[in-house]
């Protein structure tokens, strides 16, 4: 391996550290307020080094260059692959930051979900029902005015706290 690939590689090794470091939270290349990006995002450094140094790697092995002109040329490959990979590191990155996403659930939007019994209700005490929330499966200790069997099909009435709903049985619906 020339000694100009092995240069490449390095600094190609040096955009995923960057990119690693960015994943971890790290935020070195960040300037003034701590909600605002510096004047380059991460992201498109990460980019920009890694696909400079593996574009580079590459083309000066394609290329042979044992010569200072050669890996000019190298590094011009890699600077030419360089530029859209930032942008495009910087645009997917502004995106995933920008996405809009659902807000929250509370227990306000546990009343009026369906559910099933998972563990039977006993008169006066609690028992656990599964609801769906957002499409997803949530598993709350319950208390019914009357006891309620496995597999019994319930309303959420109330939500006395987070983790704990007032349900009543519902009639089991099937079509004839």
């Amino acid at each position: 391996m020339a000694t100009g690939t092995l240069i490449f590689l390095i600094i190609g090794g040096l955009g995923v550290v960057v990119l690693g470091l960015g994943l971890l939270g790290a935020e070195f290349l960040h300037f003034g307020h701590p909600d605002v990006d510096g004047p380059v995002s991460l992201e498109a450094v990460a980019g920009f080094v890694g696909a400079f140094g593996f574009v580079g790697a590459i083309a000066n092995e394609l290329l042979g260059s044992r010569t200072p002109g050669l890996i000019v040329v190298a590094a011009v490959v890699g600077l030419l692959a360089a530029l859209p990979t930032a942008w495009l590191a910087m645009r997917l990155a502004r995106a995933a930051r920008n996405m809009p996403t659902d807000a929250t659930p509370t227990r306000a939007d546990l009343v009026g979900a369906l559910g099933v019994v998972v563990t039977p209700i006993a008169a006066g005490g609690y028992g656990e029902v599964r609801v769906r929330v957002g499409g997803a499966p949530v598993k709350l200790n319950a208390r019914s005015d009357k006891p309620l069997p496995l597999g019994a099909q319930v309303f959420v009435v109330d939500a006395p706290s987070d983790t704990s709903v007032l349900v009543e049985e519902t009639p089991i619906i099937t079509s004839d």
